[in-house]
């Protein structure tokens, strides 16, 4: 065994393909530990070969000597036709199949059968395909529906963006681009960084130097939320331009606005600035170590940092000033306040209340007056008039 090893295999769907001629492959975004990110295609057929090499090498692990020993995971057999139907069905059980095979014991997950399987070959960098027939078609499975396979999205063209200036890559898994390069997003990340592919070429490019073709992409972002929602700083960051937040591990501060270059506008008691949100993780989340491995990654950069940016659109972006996120902060922190105070006076008010009525029912009754002696001589007892005689 090496020493390279896959940490995570993540189904992404799959791609219906019209060259050389109509068939279906899977779409695998391979994690490897040197922290590199890669987009693999296999066949059913293929994967299916690789899992029946793997049974014969561990006999044992695949219960072939006793059934009880089993812990490779089952998968089943290809059927003699393979249509559209029975390649989205299947992806349930197959995104199962990857979670479990890389969670087997090393001796299995992390050798050289898996490491070679899905490393990357020539033709996932240049798909064979044929600008006379049709683009493939691509099927992605929501990140809230790898449970379920009923619930996978109809048939998806990418959508497609422009770069608007030049960038350079700083890592194996990153794509460089030129201003002008059409780009199809496979992926976006709330990180700000999100994975494209261009012709032969794929990898993860700043969101920031993208734009759609049919305009500003402000509608694709949420409006503020002067509420905010509560997050926790994951990793401190010092503040480089005047607009940003410098924050400490363990802040907790509230998200009021998430934008699609990843970095957020957040709100530190009135303080409002602009933060990384690969940083950030929502209030009573778990830690992942996939959380724990973005947070190791480069920043990506903000829009207004991008230089000799050249936009196709007459209309440009429109950006909320820090005055506005401030003010309206203000406006909101002092009408919850408010709120609260007046909540607190209907909750006095009422206890005062509670507390006269419990006080009138803790009253002492009122003593009777006593009869008189021609009352008791007319009305009571002979025992009792004897008393007063």
């Amino acid at each position: 065994m090496g020493d390279t090893f896959i940490r995570h295999i993540e189904l992404l769907g799959y791609e219906k393909r019209f060259f050389p001629s109509q068939h279906y492959v899977y779409m695998f975004l391979v994690k490897w530990n040197d922290l590199t990110e890669k987009l693999v295609y296999r066949r059913f057929t293929e994967i299916y070969e690789f899992h029946k090499a793997l049974k014969e090498m561990f006999p044992i692990e695949s219960g072939d000597i006793n059934a009880e020993n089993r812990i490779i995971p089952h998968l089943p057999a290809p059927k003699w036709f393979d249509g559209q139907r029975s390649t989205q069905s299947r992806q349930g059980t197959l995104a199962e199949y990857c979670y479990a095979l890389v969670n087997l014991p090393h001796k299995i997950s992390r050798c050289l059968h898996v490491v070679n399987f899905f490393k990357v070959r020539p033709d996932d960098m240049s798909p064979v395909t044929d600008s006379q027939i049709k683009k493939p078609e691509v099927f992605l499975l929501p990140k809230d529906a790898k449970k379920n396979a009923s619930d996978i999205t109809g048939p998806i063209i990418l959508q497609t963006y422009r770069a608007i200036a030049d960038y350079e890559k700083s890592s194996k898994s990153e794509m460089a681009l030129k201003a002008g390069d059409m780009v199809d997003i496979v992926e976006k990340s709330e990180s700000g960084w999100w994975f494209c592919q261009l012709k032969n070429k794929r990898g993860w490019v700043p969101a920031a130097y993208l734009e759609p073709m049919d305009g500003p992409d402000e509608s694709e972002e949420q409006e503020p939320n002067y509420a905010g929602e509560r997050y926790v700083v994951q990793k401190s960051y010092t503040a480089v331009e005047e607009d940003e937040l410098t924050l400490t591990e363990g802040d907790t501060i509230e998200v009021i606005h998430k934008l699609l270059d990843g970095w957020w506008v957040v709100r530190k008691d009135e303080s409002t600035g602009y933060y990384p949100s690969m940083y950030l993780q929502r209030s009573g989340e778990a830690n992942t170590p996939e959380k724990s491995e973005l947070r190791n990654r480069s920043i990506p950069p903000r829009r207004s940092t991008i230089r000799n940016a050249k936009s196709i659109h007459k209309q440009s972006r429109k950006q909320i000033s820090q005055e506005t996120y401030r003010r309206n902060s203000r406006k909101y922190i002092q009408s919850r306040r408010n709120m609260k105070a007046n909540l607190q006076n209907k909750a006095n008010i009422i206890s005062e209340k509670n507390e006269q009525e419990e006080n009138k029912s803790k009253a002492q009754p009122a003593v009777p007056p006593r009869p008189s002696k021609d009352l008791i001589m007319n009305r009571c007892t002979e025992s009792t008039r004897r008393k007063i005689m």
